[in-house]
């Protein structure tokens, strides 16, 4: 052998012939997901233990709830405000982690997209209609 032969260095493999794929772009909504339910998760155990304390332990406890109660309570933008945010964050919450078990469990792409669908649009009326009735309550209306 020769000097030169040995200097050169370890021969280079050539490339596959496998044609080069593009990076695929990765989205980082599963990691907003998945930080979304934990923080969501953390104001919802405030905001349901206080619902909680304030409904049902203190000044009488349930025995006080009626019209009277939540005109009075809503008649306040800080209710409206404690209320409309438990209802959001609870109901895109839930939405989310169905939407999970729904990519988690559904084996055909047309059931999973319909189930979606069909969780989307709850979501939506559900969270459309308790907005209308928070924001439209009217506190002066008889309770007949």
């Amino acid at each position: 052998m020769s000097k030169t032969a040995l200097s050169a260095g370890p021969p280079s493999i050539a490339n596959p012939r496998a044609p080069r794929r593009p990076t695929p772009r990765r989205s980082n909504f599963e990691l907003y997901s998945w930080l979304f339910m934990r923080i969501s998760g953390l104001a919802l155990v405030i905001l349901v233990l206080g619902h909680l304390l304030i409904m049902n332990i203190l000044d009488g406890g349930v025995h006080r709830i009626n019209w009277g109660f939540v005109a009075g309570r809503w008649a306040s933008p800080f209710w409206q405000f404690w209320d409309l945010s438990m209802l959001w964050l609870a109901e895109i919450h839930g939405g989310n982690g169905l939407r999970t078990i729904i990519d988690d469990y559904a084996r055909k792409d047309s059931t999973r997209f319909w189930l979606k669908i069909v969780l989307y649009v709850s979501m939506v009326l559900i969270l459309a209609v308790g907005t209308m009735v928070i924001f439209t309550f009217d506190p002066n209306m008889p309770a007949d």
